[in-house]
């Protein structure tokens, strides 16, 4: 018999009598502060790729303590999978890292969001401007067909401090690329549209700068051999932190785009659950 972690011991009696409770199938570490992990999926959840849920776990005092998370997987997968950092002091995540196969976790499965191609008018090239684990609604996008019936190019930004905390994005792009069933699903004709444009921050690497700084001064457009942003053509995703978030908002508003909903469509779109 196995040994249970800490999770499972305090969390697990409580956790599997509710409705809400799903199973851990998977978990990898990528980092000391970025982890990924999977979970069974109720059979009656349907989401749209890119929209996000509540999970969580017990607390102390034996209520929910819950965050929303951007489902990381296709809305055609019959798992969710979520990518997450570790707070050594954070409420939820200082004991979400220590989650193990065969723990179970707490899922509200009632997704919402506005990282959905419904609130989006129609255009020629999707940017996806993503920060660390603001890559992980993109990881649910580009396993979507829908995304690239819908445009000629999709180009996924990923800006970290270090080379390693770009490993899950750069993984889950080259298996959109050469893992047979994600090729079959998107269609090989689909696939010279993904552009990936990986830069760090602090360690070197081929590509360094933030990616606001490489939008203002024309860098970003001219690596990429692609015209600087317009209304006319380009639609835009964002995701990560709230600086982040701010200062893409304000160069893509500059730059002649509006900002969408799902109630009311236009050229670009904002997250704005953060996860603690």
């Amino acid at each position: 018999m196995t040994e249970q972690s800490p999770v499972t011991q305090t969390n697990a009696a409580r956790v599997a009598q509710s409705p809400d409770g799903q199973v851990v199938t998977a978990v990898r570490h990528y980092t000391d502060s970025l982890f990924s992990f999977r979970i069974t999926r109720p059979a009656s959840l349907r989401f749209r790729s890119g929209e996000f849920v509540m999970i969580g776990l017990m607390g102390d005092n034996g209520k929910p303590l819950m965050r929303a998370y951007s489902i990381a997987s296709p809305n055609w997968d019959e798992e969710l999978e979520f990518y997450s950092i570790k707070v050594a002091d954070g409420p939820l995540t200082s004991k979400l890292q220590h989650i193990q196969e065969g723990d179970h976790v707490i899922l509200r499965p009632k997704p919402v969001g506005t990282l959905v191609h419904d609130a989006l008018i129609p255009g020629k090239r999707l940017w996806l401007f993503s920060t660390g684990t603001g890559f992980a609604p993109f990881a649910s996008l580009l396993r979507d067909p829908e995304t690239f019936e819908k445009f000629e190019q999709v180009i996924v930004t990923h800006t970290c401090r270090d080379v390693a905390e770009l490993t899950y994005g750069r993984e889950l792009v080259e298996s959109v690329k050469t893992d047979e069933m994600l090729r079959e699903l998107i269609g090989e004709e689909n696939l010279d549209k993904l552009v990936y444009y990986p830069t760090t921050t602090r360690e070197e690497s081929p590509k360094m700068g933030r990616i606001t700084h490489l939008i203002e001064n024309g860098e970003l457009f001219s690596d990429l051999g692609v015209p600087a942003l317009d209304p006319e053509t380009d639609r835009a995703m964002v995701c990560g932190s709230l600086a982040f978030n701010l200062d893409i908002k304000e160069l893509l508003e500059k730059a002649g785009l509006r900002e969408g909903a799902n109630s009311d469509p236009a050229e670009f779109v904002i997250e704005k659950a953060f996860v603690g």
